[in-house]
């Protein structure tokens, strides 16, 4: 864990372990460069569970914010003098923000869903059906009760390793039938899949075979992309959705948080996000 030497302007960063790949530091930059935020800094720093504390409790007043990685976002929370009630909920803060002499913890992964559904005209769903188990499905289960929805259907490997986001649901009031990977129907409104690159291959064919000619697919993977799934279900004609574009719109929000400013460059963002991603894909 090594924070970089301290310059004369503000300064953010990306912690996690391992690191090395986050896209976060291309997106800020991008944003501070076209915001005239020349004396920002923006870095990715490794750093395990068992250093957060020490980390944070070394900043100094240069800093305006941090974004955190798994297990990070859950390790934060007693770090801080104040947490969001969505983070709360949800049980994790992806984004630490310092003002006012305090540490301030929020979660910007649920905005980040939220915003990536909506950009690709994607309606509130009457129905879901959410696969994986882990802090990115208890984020969409936050971000599908934020568009109405108070009842989803989570399709996990092992039922008993899907107990924290059970217990999200029911602290944000949603309603969750739990399914085997064998034994779900995909035949909903939005399929939502948290699954890793890979993870979820073997139920491409089925998912696109069930999913409904005005259903759409949300896939949180954005590389390598399409993923299996995400080709199977565009070639049946149905809307998918990448991971892509809820990094950006996380990272739109922390911005927005660190910066005090609203005047966030997403296009900016987003071109600066395409092209490390295509330049990583072709290296």
């Amino acid at each position: 864990m090594t924070v970089p030497a301290q310059g004369t302007g503000r300064r953010a960063a990306v912690l996690g372990s391992p690191i090395a790949h986050s896209l976060s530091p291309v997106l800020h930059r991008a944003a501070y460069a076209a915001m005239g935020l020349d004396d920002w800094r923006y870095d990715a720093i490794e750093c395990a569970e068992d250093g957060l504390a020490d980390l944070i409790a070394g900043l100094g007043a240069e800093w305006a914010g941090l974004s955190l990685t798994m297990p990070l976002k859950r390790a934060v929370l007693p770090l801080l003098d104040s947490v969001s009630d969505l983070a709360l909920a949800v049980g994790g803060a992806n984004t630490v923000v310092f003002r006012d002499g305090g540490r301030h913890g929020d979660n910007t992964d649920v905005y980040g869903i939220v915003w990536a559904l909506a950009e690709a005209g994607v309606p509130a769903p009457a129905s879901a059906v959410v696969l994986g188990g882990g802090a990115t499905a208890a984020s969409a289960v936050a971000a599908l009760r934020e568009t109405g929805l108070a009842e989803v259907t989570l399709v996990v490997r092992d039922p008993a390793r899907a107990g924290e986001t059970l217990r999200v649901a029911e602290r944000l009031g949603t309603a969750v039938t739990v399914r085997s990977f064998d034994d779900f129907d995909p035949a909903a409104d939005l399929v939502v899949s948290t699954l890793p690159s890979g993870a979820a291959d073997a139920l491409a064919g089925r998912v696109a075979a069930r999913l409904p000619e005005k259903a759409a697919l949300f896939d949180v993977v954005y590389a390598p992309w399409p993923t299996p799934l995400a080709s199977a279900v565009r070639a049946r004609g149905r809307t998918v959705v990448g991971g892509f574009p809820m990094l950006l719109h996380q990272a739109v929000r922390q911005v927005e948080l660190m910066t005090g400013r609203a005047d966030v460059p997403v296009e900016a963002m987003r071109a600066a996000g395409e092209a490390e991603i295509a330049r990583r894909a072709a290296s």
